[in-house]
């Protein structure tokens, strides 16, 4: 399945760019879950000068999302129609101390290496950020966070660029931070951010990585082709609880199953599809729906045109009130 080239249509979309433009790139290759259909066009700027330039070319009919590390994301078979856009690491992946307790990281940057970066220099407060398998673009638009702390505690201000090719900075009460959501308006491609974090020992914040990592190894199935948490806790409850309750941990369908280990995750076992990942969660839904009347939502962000094999209903089309 394929998309007509958009640098045909509009030739002008090249014309100064000194990134990378790719006419229908697999996305498959950039999820953790690898499956999904293609990007129509995806562009990765050179920098942020780039990116703003490309973006002040772009019509605003053409549909433009911003792809990190591909962790918490599902690419539905049809694939996405528009621009994807991925920063590189290197234009976007840069870190350094700005003044006292702070750091500037580009969008691109893994979360564990802030938080590696960050205990170099005595920094705590980032450890959370070795449990969490993404890049800071996805956390900031998130507010991503584990182990009792967000990414909102940590930012102080970000940098964007929008639709027109203007550059902003947002602070943090500006991004309206709450649980895994921000109120930053989806034609925002955040290009870096500002953190602040208190000094500590060194030695004492390895340890403290150490103990995220041991506790995501013992916990999560790390080493399979997952995107993390599938759903977000409900309020007064965990994700995993009601799935498990539900009778849901190691449900599969076609190459899709929800973690043995950690049943909030959903793993590709090999050959599945977008269309069985997001039957599998919807599935789930409507099982916990059904034994608890709690409206799970999804955590994972699911984008794209559905394949040949049909589009999917939430809840598989129960109706029910939220618990």
């Amino acid at each position: 399945m394929s998309f007509p080239d958009l640098l045909e249509k509009y030739p002008q979309l090249s014309e100064g760019i000194r990134g990378r433009l790719t006419a229908n790139q697999p996305l498959s290759a950039v999820t953790w879950f690898r499956t999904g259909g293609p990007a129509q066009l995806m562009f990765q700027p050179a920098d942020e000068d780039d990116l703003a330039t490309f973006m002040g070319k772009l019509p605003k009919e053409v549909p433009v999302l911003p792809v990190g590390l591909g962790s918490n994301l599902l690419i539905r078979d049809g694939g996405l129609e528009g621009v994807v856009i991925r920063l590189s690491a290197k234009g976007f992946g840069s870190i350094e101390e700005i003044g006292s307790n702070r750091v500037k990281a580009g969008a691109a940057v893994p979360d564990k290496r802030l938080a590696e970066a960050a205990a170099k220099v005595g920094l705590g407060g980032f450890a959370f950020y070795t449990g969490i398998p993404g890049g800071l673009g996805g956390a900031l638009r998130m507010n991503a966070g584990a182990h009792g702390t967000e990414t909102c505690e940590r930012m102080v201000e970000l940098t964007a660029v929008d639709r027109d090719g203007n550059r902003h900075v947002l602070t943090n009460a500006e991004m309206g931070y709450a649980y895994r959501h921000s109120v930053a308006s989806k034609d925002l491609i955040f290009t870096s951010a500002v953190f602040e974090g208190v000094p500590q020992d060194e030695a004492a914040i390895r340890q403290e990585m150490a103990d995220v990592v041991a506790h995501r190894e013992r916990a999560q199935p790390i080493r399979e082709k997952t995107g993390g948490s599938t759903f977000k806790n409900p309020p007064g409850t965990s994700a995993w609880k009601e799935v498990d309750a539900a009778g849901c941990r190691g449900l599969t369908i076609g190459g899709a199953q929800m973690s043995e280990m950690h049943c909030n995750f959903m793993i590709n076992t090999g050959e599945a599809t977008g269309h069985d990942l997001e039957l599998l969660g919807e599935t789930v839904r409507a099982r916990v729906l059904e034994h608890s009347g709690i409206r799970l939502e999804w955590e994972i962000k699911r984008l794209g045109r559905f394949g040949d094999t049909g589009s999917i209903e939430p809840f598989l089309g129960q109706e029910g009130e939220a618990a």
